[in-house]
């Protein structure tokens, strides 16, 4: 197969990614590493928690407007120096976020007069709408966002749950996984301190550090380079070669993790892995695999490649810039790169030709 310059039928190519069935493969357990049958998943998201927010206590609060579900904004700087603000990163399919949701919503009610508690929903893998759906259900009060990418950045974003305290001066105290003891005495901590001095207050670190504009479809990719597992790079504006160029945007955890709360998107995950598989023999193609950091590691990719069967190179987009570059939030969302460098086309579970083709498949 190759891919032409000018615009691919989304249909076409979709009808092929979603089409072929390869081998069955047994239901994989990637979530946790290699067969650990002592693996702590409580020990494990903490950990991964306080080593993404290491470099963050004691600095300043993103500079940064929010929107809420309603469309109200929050502009955080304008609460530095008034009050603390408590935010909170879920997912609708993450089990420990919905765990912890009554004790979030018990914050809110006891304390939503004197912090500003905000839940950010990662906005990876799911929606606004399953996000309203679930504030239905939970009865959920506080202001809730969709994040497009700009929270994640700005807070080392690596694992669901993940709190992040910043108190009345602007600065951030606390960052973690757990609904524990550390997060209350850091609550108790913010909510006690008095009005700071104005050599203490801060306005927040400065918004135009952090970039999020992405690739829009015609756009071409310049200077730009990733580099596999493997060590290999890739100029994703083809300048040494004249193949054009594969994307596939997924999760470590996507096929094994949302097998029960969105198993569309883990089967389709599946699917394009096998297809992908097959495309990658075309040396007419050059094929890549963008896996997410959220919830991986390394070591998590070597445990995922070594339960299925990853036939393409792939490489860890540790600190989410490739995804933002081209505004990935949906998985599998598969990014094609023609030869001239120019983004052909951007392919994504919701897409309106997606719910098609697969409609078509199964008839």
């Amino acid at each position: 197969m190759r891919i032409n310059s000018t615009r691919l039928s989304t249909a076409i190519l979709l009808a092929m990614l979603l089409g072929y069935v390869g081998p069955s493969l047994a239901t994989e357990t990637t979530e946790q590493p290699e067969s650990d049958q002592t693996y702590d998943a409580d020990a494990d998201g903490e950990q991964r928690a306080k080593a993404a927010g290491e470099s963050l206590i004691g600095q300043p609060g993103p500079e940064l407007s929010i929107t809420t579900l309603e469309g109200d904004t929050i502009d955080l700087s304008t609460l530095y120096g008034v009050k603390p603000v408590y935010i909170k990163f879920w997912a609708t399919w993450c089990v420990p976020c919905r765990q912890q949701m009554p004790g979030f919503q018990a914050i809110q009610e006891t304390h939503g007069d004197d912090i500003q508690v905000i839940a950010v929903n990662t906005g990876y893998a799911d929606s606004a709408a399953s996000a309203r759906a679930y504030r239905e259900e939970m009865g959920l009060t506080m202001p809730i966002t969709v994040d497009d990418g700009t929270l994640a950045e700005a807070l080392n974003l690596r694992v669901t749950p993940q709190h992040v305290l910043i108190d009345r001066s602007g600065h951030i105290t606390h960052i973690g996984y757990r609904d524990d003891q550390a997060l209350e005495e850091a609550l108790q901590a913010a909510l006690t301190t008095t009005e700071p001095d104005s050599s203490a207050a801060t306005h927040g670190a400065p918004a135009e550090d952090i970039d999020v504009n992405a690739f829009a479809v015609g756009e071409t990719v310049s200077q730009m380079n990733i580099t596999t597992r493997d060590g290999d790079t890739i100029d994703l504006s083809r300048t040494a070669t004249d193949k054009p160029l594969g994307m596939v945007f997924f999760a470590s955890w996507c096929e094994s993790y949302l097998a029960e709360s969105q198993p569309a998107t883990a089967s389709a995950c599946r699917r394009v892995r096998e297809t992908v598989n097959q495309l990658s023999k075309d040396s007419d193609t050059q094929w890549v695999g963008i896996i997410s950091g959220l919830w991986t590691k390394e070591s998590d990719v070597e445990s995922y490649l070594d339960t299925t069967e990853t036939a393409f190179p792939v490489l860890l987009d540790a600190d989410g810039d490739i995804h933002r570059r081209f505004g990935i939030q949906q998985i599998p969302t598969v990014v094609l790169i023609d030869a001239d460098g120019k983004v052909a086309d951007k392919l994504g579970p919701q897409d309106p030709e997606f719910a098609e083709t697969i409609e078509r498949i199964s008839q």
